[in-house]
């Protein structure tokens, strides 16, 4: 099953409290709690660029499967990490957040991020 596609944000679960512990300002989180981003995934082979548009922020990070690379996280920081695949998940692990995107049936994208007991996942539809 491809993650190609473009996927409009359906719902999301304890945005703010993850988005204080990983130092987003305030000001941001008010702003980006009811905006639906889209994200967008190109896969081609093992090759993925996944762009995801969030009001005027936009994050672009491409990476190979099993593959070190510099991927920006939610506050803009670089960092290095490996996404692995394991069936219809992706999976990467960037400065202590657990993050897994499952393709759902083919039509919705959920994405879960963990910081030690604090989980944020986001529902996105395929448009």
């Amino acid at each position: 099953m491809s993650f190609s596609g473009k996927y409009q944000l359906e719902s999301q679960e304890n945005f703010e409290p993850f988005m204080k512990a990983i130092g987003l300002p305030d000001e941001l989180i008010q702003k980006g709690k009811d905006v639906k981003s889209i994200s967008e995934i190109e896969e081609n082979g093992n090759d993925f660029k996944v762009t995801v548009t969030t009001g005027s922020k936009v994050l672009v990070n491409s990476f190979t499967i099993g593959q070190e690379a510099e991927l920006e996280t939610i506050t803009g920081e670089k960092v290095k990490a490996v996404v692995e695949r394991e069936g219809n998940k992706l999976k990467v692990s960037l400065k202590g957040i657990e993050s897994v995107t499952e393709l759902v049936d083919g039509n919705m994208i959920v994405n879960t991020m963990t910081l030690g007991g604090l989980v944020y996942k986001r529902t996105s539809k395929r448009m």
